[in-house]
């Protein structure tokens, strides 16, 4: 396999290019900083989709669907919020063989243009809160484009809600980045995340809190996975989303806003994958058994298609590969850079002794096992090997993570991993020197690991780290 995939520990960045290139995940689009995700890849992206929608809309939000062309004036409105975006922005000046009466933006976020409708459609107390959230595609022209990570359009969910007051905004924004965002990515990914709250330089441009969650990848790096802001009242203010409350007085709303993205597929590889690359988490893996027939002859087929219906009515989701014109070898190779959690290979020899073989890509494993066990033996590996994923992806966190004193040693530190230090001994002149050395502060936490309400409770820890 290591003539199929650069080791990890020769050239990560390589490894990774690798892997999405021969796992069939993504391809470079024809413009610059787009991407063409494959068919196995946009498996994966459907997963994540389905398993966070039932979580967004158990939180109460509902899909709903937003132009993609924004007009220019609309970011204007909300001065810090074009200034934050304007380096990113793609914007089209013709339509139609003519130019435009007004320059139109293509969706960087879609703050402007869903305030502007909850202008419209808020009134009353009663019509709150209003909770929205749109699957989509935005456009940030990226300089320097990595597939999965960064890229000048990307596909992601965005949330936006409208509320009465500031705790109201305040929870539910809380609320989606513990039940939707943590939970889907600890108990679905496998990746166990830093919660936490960003500094005011690392803050979404626009808004007065910013929650994060940061994964550590397998080189030590940080990647910010996912954001949930309190937008305070600024954008209500900016487009009037105005009610009339309860003591039949006009108020502002408070808003919030929530995403996360494809970029989700890039922390996978890069938390998960190995040297035979992509591990898929039996929980998010759109195949989670493969069945491979390993030599046509003596009933193997109906055999092998037997276990594929049985699996199937386990309720396992299950593939079938029946190519046995291409050698096993080739095809166990490409099974084992996809990542499938399990196979179960049937072959003459083996099926003779009643038996098939069940291969764990967790840990490489290779165990015989009784046709009649073999739909409970792939349950219990897919069980035991989510928890093996998330386990792995802990200790390595744990282990390149040190406590340090002062900001010299942060800095060194994130060389190869993460830095805890108490925030008071950094400071925003300290994050900006940090900065300086490709080193930045990916949250603040407080020293029990919670998520602090504010940048000046005393006590705060700082995690320092470079990133994606």
């Amino acid at each position: 396999m290591a003539r199929v995939l650069t080791p990890r520990a020769e050239d990560f960045p390589r490894w990774y290019q690798d892997l999405i290139a021969k796992a069939q995940l993504a391809d470079n689009g024809p413009v610059r900083g787009t991407m063409v995700i494959r068919p196995a890849g946009y498996a994966i992206w459907e997963r994540m989709q389905s398993e966070m929608d039932i979580r967004i809309k158990a939180a109460g939000a509902e899909n709903a669907y937003f132009p993609l062309f924004i007009p220019e004036s609309y970011l204007r409105r909300e001065a810090e919020h074009v200034e934050g975006f304007s380096p990113e922005l793609a914007v089209v000046t013709h339509g139609g063989g003519k130019q435009l009466a007004e320059p139109v933006v293509v969706r960087p976020t879609s703050e402007t243009v869903i305030g502007e409708f909850m202008a419209k459609w808020v009134d009353s107390y009663r019509d709150l809160p209003l909770l929205l959230n749109q699957w989509a595609n935005v456009v940030r022209w990226e300089l320097r484009p990595r597939v999965f990570l960064r890229t000048s359009e990307f596909l992601w969910q965005e949330g936006h809600t409208a509320h009465a007051d500031f705790a109201d905004a305040r929870a539910y924004a809380r609320r989606i980045l513990h039940e939707v965002y943590e939970d889907f990515m600890v108990n679905v990914l496998g990746i166990p995340v830093l919660v936490g709250r960003k500094t005011a330089r690392e803050r979404f441009a626009g808004a007065t809190s910013t929650y994060t969650l940061e994964g550590m990848m397998g080189d030590g790096k940080a990647l910010q996975l996912g954001t949930s802001h309190e937008l305070g009242q600024n954008f209500a203010r900016a487009f009037d989303i105005t009610y009339a409350s309860a003591e039949r007085t006009v108020q502002h709303a408070w808003t919030t806003s929530w995403g996360v993205s494809t970029r989700m597929l890039g922390g996978l590889i890069m938390v998960h994958g190995d040297d035979n690359g992509l591990r898929v988490p039996p929980r998010l893996a759109p195949i989670q058994a493969y069945v491979m027939i390993v030599k046509a002859g003596d009933g193997v087929a109906e055999a092998a298609t037997r276990l594929r219906d049985a699996l199937r009515d386990a309720g396992l989701r299950v593939g079938l590969d029946d190519r046995v014109d291409t050698p096993f070898g080739r095809r166990a190779v490409d099974a084992e850079l996809k990542g499938y959690p399990v196979r179960i290979e049937v072959g003459p020899r083996d099926l003779a002794a009643g038996n098939a073989v069940l291969v764990r890509r967790t840990d490489g494993s290779k165990t015989p096992v009784a046709v009649a066990d073999v739909v409970g033996a792939v349950r219990d590996a897919l069980e035991a090997d989510q928890q093996a994923l998330h386990d792995e992806a802990l200790a390595l966190r744990e282990s390149h993570t040190v406590e340090v004193g002062n900001l010299a040693d942060a800095i060194a530190a994130a060389g190869t991993g993460w830095a805890r230090l108490p925030w008071s001994e950094v400071g925003p002149a300290g994050e900006a020197e940090a900065n300086g050395h490709g080193v930045t502060v990916r949250c603040l936490v407080r020293p029990d690991g919670s998520v602090p309400d504010g940048d000046d409770e005393p006590d705060l820890v700082a995690v320092l780290a470079r990133s994606y």
